[in-house]
């Protein structure tokens, strides 16, 4: 066996994102405005979507290049008829040690169970506020709150743990949620990680002015509960990590925009109609989905792989301040964040 590839930074080829849909059933601002993602805009038809068996065969390829974790997204991967069949599958192949999800959480209620039994072993839920009304605003959807967290109940009760739950804080909008979110948090047993506003794609009017830093975020807690950083895991974590010192669990910031993490990311995203992209902020993909339904073999698609991996130099998020920020980055909804 070859050795793993390695991009021009020396970042190894460890994670890897799924897209199953570029479909939701929410609006969130900072990810799918309705401006944009309304009743007339044109998704992608079913029928170009890689099939549970073209997703396999892919992740196969991964794995043998040395992806041990992989992460199920979308748009809204609950939306993707028989999702648990997926996931059975994946559970399966050989080298993959973490099989996870991020949802919204709203079809959790009823696929928490069929999912843990079909193999995933935990799951990641956005939920940027815990007022009804704020909640409302920000995800611009009619659902209540109340369903995202009676998901969260029922992915603990199946067992998919630890839960852990992403809040996106913009200033204005939502950082006033901050506090009741870790006090929450504290109380259910669930991580809760704050991440930066992002500029991701090209819809979402990022401003930085509506940025709230991870230091004013971490500060915002510790005025209310004393915390302590936790040694930094593995490479390719993404969050920062704290324990409360009272002992009631741990909280986490991401600081994507204030403290880039480029130099040790290792993530690579496939979207849900077979391109590979290797950073979030990319602007075009490398079509897998050709050559797969092409007759391509597994040792030319993981050539294909392996020889845009080690052409990647990547590092938008440490170059923001120069980058081109006009042009037409993918969205974090076609690609999952």
């Amino acid at each position: 066996m070859s050795a793993p590839p390695r991009d021009r930074l020396a970042r190894p080829l460890t994670d890897l994102r799924v897209s199953v849909t570029d479909r939701c059933n929410f609006r969130c601002r900072y990810c799918m405005p309705r401006e944009r993602f309304g009743p007339d805009f044109a998704f992608v038809p079913r029928d170009e979507l890689l099939s549970f068996e073209e997703i396999d065969r892919l992740v196969r390829i991964f794995a043998g290049l040395g992806v041990t974790k992989v992460r199920l997204t979308g748009g809204e991967p609950t939306l993707r008829k028989g999702l648990p069949d997926l996931v059975a599958m994946l559970a399966a192949i050989d080298g993959i040690e973490d099989l996870a999800l991020t949802t919204n959480g709203s079809l959790l209620p009823y696929l928490a169970e069929p999912l843990a039994a079909a193999g995933l072993g935990r799951v990641t839920v956005s939920l940027d506020a815990l007022d009804d009304r704020t909640f409302r605003e920000v995800s611009d959807t009619h659902l209540p709150v109340e369903v995202v967290l009676e998901g969260i109940d029922a992915a603990i009760e199946a067992g998919l743990v630890p839960v852990k739950v992403n809040a996106v804080v913009k200033r204005g909008p939502n950082d006033n949620e901050i506090v009741p979110l870790a006090a929450w948090g504290r109380e259910r047993g669930v991580i809760v990680r704050f991440i930066e506003y992002m500029d991701v794609g090209s819809t979402n009017g990022w401003n930085p002015d509506e940025v709230l830093s991870a230091d004013v975020m971490l500060a915002t807690i510790a005025r209310n509960w004393p915390v302590e950083p936790i040694e930094p895991g593995p490479g390719g974590q993404v969050a920062e990590r704290y324990r409360y010192t009272d002992g009631s669990g741990e909280v986490g910031v991401i600081a994507s925009v204030t403290r880039p993490f480029c130099r040790t990311c290792s993530r690579a995203r496939l979207s849900a109609i077979g391109e590979l992209y290797t950073c979030l902020f990319g602007v075009d993909g490398h079509d897998l989905r050709a050559p797969l339904r092409d007759g391509a073999s597994d040792a030319d698609l993981e050539t294909r792989i392996r020889d845009t991996w080690e052409r990647r130099t990547d590092r938008y998020s440490e170059l923001r301040a120069g980058a081109r920020r006009d042009l037409p980055k993918v969205e974090m909804s076609y690609i999952g964040g």
